[in-house]
């Protein structure tokens, strides 16, 4: 993209250059590190360095762009403001609002995580759970404010936040010059907006990689019809970028300077936070590993290249964590649900878990299931929960099985596989 192309898109580096000069305080925004991943590294033959953002007041970038709006705002006289989100967007507007003297009303949906409502209180805003997902809550806070004299906070829809999104994209630039390509998780689309626009203006020659989870991807059909596409219901453990749609100013920004979008399912997003902990020893969210799941994705070539997948958020809520771990597991066959048929006798329990114990494996529980529709007259179903090493250890166990005399299946592999 040209000069004269980047200063007619709505918003422009001078605007972002602007919003770092107000952000210029470390305890509303504080420069994140990069580390580089030697393990992700030669997963896809390529040097990663991974920005981790997560690591930002609030756990996410959110307070980037919140701050660079409000405090613009309270100059000017407002004194309120109402915001909608999941709960990354909700905490940095709690935080910004206090930081400039002002009241925050955040609407989350009534499902958000715990985490992000008890942090979004504790950053001093205010809180109501209202509606079944984000779209449902936007237009109730928006219903809100028309009532009120208080200024609305979008998510994602304002130039004020796009620009102050865009510093974090000229802090990746400036952490890592030689980057070849950059990979941002996309929303609603204003943080790959900032980003992008601060990148290309910076290195004009530098991939700008959008990633979107499969049940919440809204780009490629935006882009095709020419409109922002909104869908009607998500389906994604990455909350943070579980809007459903982006707008009309994200849809142009992103349709000028991101040069590929690819989608990542909730598996890929699973494996990618399991891997993150286990090799790079950092905890994020859903939408802080999209990043990394697409840099594993078949459908992106990052070899011989130098990449920054952004880790854009932390917020973990501790029941999603437990949920993505034990998916995880049960997709690397460290964790087995075996349902063995058996003649419903005495002493058959203990010699098949005497078969488990001897292939080293750990029985986590088991169950009798006798009240089954297929099952003759004296049968039963005994099912084991078991704890393995992997897949290798996993089809030991059930061969030793089989050969026990007895018939076994997967059912935890099985159900996940028809559900995917």
């Amino acid at each position: 993209m040209t000069q004269t192309e980047s200063d007619a898109l709505p918003v422009t580096y001078a605007d972002i250059e602007r919003a770092r000069e107000r952000l210029d305080d470390d305890t509303v925004v504080k420069k994140t590190p990069v580390e580089r991943s030697t393990s992700l590294g030669e997963f896809v033959d390529a040097e990663v360095h991974l920005k981790m953002e997560h690591l930002q007041w609030t756990g996410s970038f959110k307070t980037r762009g919140a701050y660079n709006k409000i405090s613009q705002d309270v100059a000017d006289g407002v004194e309120s403001f109402v915001a909608a989100s999941a709960g990354n967007h909700a905490q940095g507007v709690a935080l910004a609002a206090t930081k400039c003297g002002a009241e925050a009303t955040i609407f989350m949906p009534e499902n958000a995580p715990q985490a992000k409502v008890d942090a979004t209180r504790a950053y001093g805003g205010s809180v109501e759970l209202v509606g079944n997902d984000f779209q449902e809550t936007m237009s109730h806070a928006k219903a809100v404010v028309e009532e009120t004299d208080a200024e609305f906070v979008h998510a994602y829809d304002d130039l004020d936040i796009i620009a102050g999104q865009g510093t974090l994209g000229t802090e990746m630039y400036h952490d890592c010059p030689d980057v070849d390509t950059v990979i941002v998780p996309i929303g609603g689309g204003g943080l790959i907006s900032g980003v992008s626009t601060a990148i290309k203006h910076l290195s004009p020659e530098t991939r700008v990689v959008g990633v979107q989870a499969t049940g919440a991807e809204t780009v490629h059909e935006s882009l095709d019809k020419g409109i922002p596409v909104v869908l009607d219901e998500v389906d994604t453990i990455a909350d943070g970028i579980a809007t459903g749609g982006i707008s009309e100013t994200t849809l142009g920004i992103i349709e000028a300077n991101v040069d590929e979008v690819v989608t990542v399912s909730d598996t890929d997003i699973a494996q990618a936070i399991l891997l993150l902990m286990e090799r790079a020893k950092q905890v994020v969210e859903g939408a802080g590993a999209a990043s990394v799941a697409a840099v594993l994705s078949d459908d992106l070539d990052v070899s011989g290249e130098t990449v920054m997948p952004l880790l854009c958020g932390g917020n973990l809520d501790m029941t999603q964590m437990r949920e993505v771990l034990i998916h995880a597991l049960t997709e690397r066959q460290q964790l087995l649900q075996l349902r063995v048929r058996i003649n419903d006798q005495p002493g058959v329990m203990e010699e098949i878990s005497g078969v488990i114990a001897r292939q080293g494996a750990n029985i986590h529980d088991v169950r009798h299931e006798r009240s089954v529709e297929n099952l003759e007259i004296g049968e039963a179903y005994l099912v084991f929960n078991v704890e393995t090493s992997g897949a290798e250890h996993a089809q030991t166990i059930i061969t030793a099985i089989r050969d026990a005399g007895y018939p076994v299946d997967n059912v935890a592999r099985e159900a996940q596989n028809g559900a995917l």
